[in-house]
């Protein structure tokens, strides 16, 4: 490693994980990408909701190949997709896997909260569809040999972890988790990634969840746009919020910021491929 090198990694060792990129208006976009990279964050994995945000997301991934790591899937906080629409995104991934390009699986899982709203209300709520749609982007993680974004959080994780485990997937990233300390210890030994959200400097869950996770599974996230309460309420998500994750991550470990920035950095560009 070269000085040059030595100071753009002390400037840039920071990431965010897990970024709704094209949920910011079109024109926020480009200056929220290039505003975060000015203020040391080096990347971004940008993951979508269906296939034209897939599109949306590798446009970007395209114009920053250094600086944005697309993921593609269908996040699973909505309606199920028709036939042809799935068809469709798989064969585009598959695409994109045969060309070589660089990505990740994601945003998929199981939708806890529509599911958990819509039982809340009396009316049954049929995951089955969800569990299929999940395991075939589980497959093809296993096929292609890419990382996962999971959102699945409680009794879902453990469904999701029974997917992993079925089909040998190994490179699995549980973004802004929450679940049992059982379901923790099932993922800390399978070796899964969990990327923390800002709502880690006032959430006593989350707190938690650092102090049981190793720090060499641990990464950072913003899940921009999502907004946050405590000391970030009324301010626009931006990825440079996870120098703030970061700090806070330390101060529970017990160590130096820039120990924990860089392990976070780390294991971002040794999940990512960054």
């Amino acid at each position: 490693m070269n000085e040059m090198d030595n100071k753009i990694n002390a400037q840039s060792l920071y990431i965010d994980a897990h970024l709704h990129v094209d949920h910011y208006e079109t024109a926020e976009q480009r200056p929220l990408l290039e505003e975060a990279f000015r203020e040391g964050v080096a990347a971004v994995v940008a993951v979508s909701m269906h296939l034209n945000s897939s599109r949306t997301v590798r446009e970007w991934a395209m114009r920053m190949p250094e600086r944005v790591m697309p993921a593609y899937g269908y996040h699973p906080e909505q309606p199920l997709p028709a036939d042809e629409e799935l068809e469709e995104l798989f064969a585009w991934m598959r695409a994109r896997d045969t060309a070589g390009e660089r990505f990740a699986v994601g945003e998929v899982g199981l939708p806890y909260y529509m599911r958990t709203e819509t039982e809340s209300s009396g009316t049954a709520f049929d995951e089955s569809g969800y569990m299929d749609l999940l395991e075939k982007f589980v497959r093809f993680a296993a096929e292609t040999g890419r990382p996962i974004v999971l959102h699945a959080v409680y009794e879902d994780a453990d469904k999701a972890l029974d997917l992993l485990e079925m089909h040998r997937v190994t490179r699995a990233h549980f973004h802004w988790f929450k679940g049992a300390a059982a379901t923790v210890e099932r993922m800390i030994a399978l070796g899964c990634v969990v990327s923390v959200t800002p709502d880690v400097l006032y959430e006593p869950e989350i707190r938690t969840l650092v102090r049981a996770y190793p720090l060499a599974l641990l990464m950072t996230e913003t899940d921009g746009p999502w907004p946050f309460e405590g000391p970030f309420a009324g301010r626009a998500t931006k990825p440079g919020m996870v120098r703030d994750v970061a700090n806070e991550i330390a101060a529970i470990k017990g160590i130096r910021p820039e120990e924990a920035a860089e392990a976070l950095y780390r294991n971002a560009v040794r999940f990512y491929g960054l």
